[in-house]
Formats: C-alpha cells, structure tokens, sequence
C-alpha cells in the first residue's frame, strides 16, 4: 500500500494518467470498503488539488425512504442528506448519468452546502441493484470540468463499482 502519492504532468490527463494506477494499487488487496472509499477520496482531492471531494450512499431514512447519507470526504462541511432529484446530485442520481454544471449558481435547485463551490461534477457508481452511491467533486472555480474530468473520473468510479460494499 503507498504511503503518499506522486502526481506528475502538467496537463489534467497526464495528472489522472499517473493517478489512476495509485488509486488502484491503494485500493488492491484492502477488503475494507470504508478504508478503500476514503483513500480514493483523499487521493482525489490532493492528486487533482480539488475544492471538495465526497461520495454519498443510497440508504433508507426513517421513513423507509432512499436517500443519499453523505459518506466519506475532504473538504468543507457538505450537507448530509439529498433527496432524489435534489440538485446536482440527487439529479445524478435520479437519471443515472453524469452531470457536469460548470456554474451551480445556474443549476436549478441546486444544494448550495459552500458559497466557495462554483462548478461541479457528480457520476453514479451502479451495481445490479442501480446507483448505491453518487461521487461528487465540486470546485472553486467556475467551468472547472470537462470530457477529460468524465473520462477519467468515470474510470475512478469503475474501480469503487468493483470494491465489495458492505
């Protein structure tokens, strides 16, 4: 398991290139979920300098209602819980797709949990049963997503599809 990680390039690909096999060497041979969750989270958000950097898992409340229940992350403090097509992410969640919003002022019904978040990306991790858990990666700067950040992030999303959820 590595320590610490070396993220070199100076392109957004090359970054994620030198990344991806990081992430899945920290993830590789560790059965827990929680301590494979938490590393790629703060892989992400230190290897690609992110804003916020978070997962939320579909669970029941109360009420016997799915919800997303804010899971492992580094960054500001997020909201908790989000309803089924409730902003960005429980937009993501409610379509099964990938949303990039390059200014969340302009999202209708977007969650604000920070004033300091101007875009975002959210991507759904689906297994046999539908989306258990969206990643949501936001930033401080507006436009800051594009086809590279889906193409790479969606590969991240793949290898936490594939860690055993408990």
């Amino acid at each position: 398991m590595a320590e610490s990680l070396i993220v070199a390039g100076s392109t957004k690909e090359e970054k994620y290139i030198s990344l991806l096999p990081q992430i899945e060497m920290l993830v590789d041979g560790e059965p827990d979920f929680t301590a494979n969750i938490s590393n790629i989270i703060a892989a992400l958000k230190f290897g690609m300098n992110f804003f916020w950097v978070g997962i939320y898992f579909v669970k029941k409340n109360k009420n016997n209602i799915n919800e997303l229940v804010l899971g492992p992350f580094q960054g500001p403090v997020a909201c908790t819980r989000i309803a089924m097509g409730k902003g960005v992410c429980g937009t993501a969640w409610k379509e099964n797709k990938i949303i990039i919003v390059n200014d969340v002022d302009k999202f209708p019904g977007h969650i604000a949990c920070s004033s300091d978040s101007k875009s975002e990306i959210v991507i759904p991790c689906t297994n046999k049963n539908g989306v258990f858990a969206i990643l949501d990666i936001d930033s401080d700067k507006l436009a800051d997503f594009d086809e590279t950040d889906k193409k790479y992030l969606h590969q991240i999303v793949k290898i936490i599809e594939h860690i055993n959820y408990v």
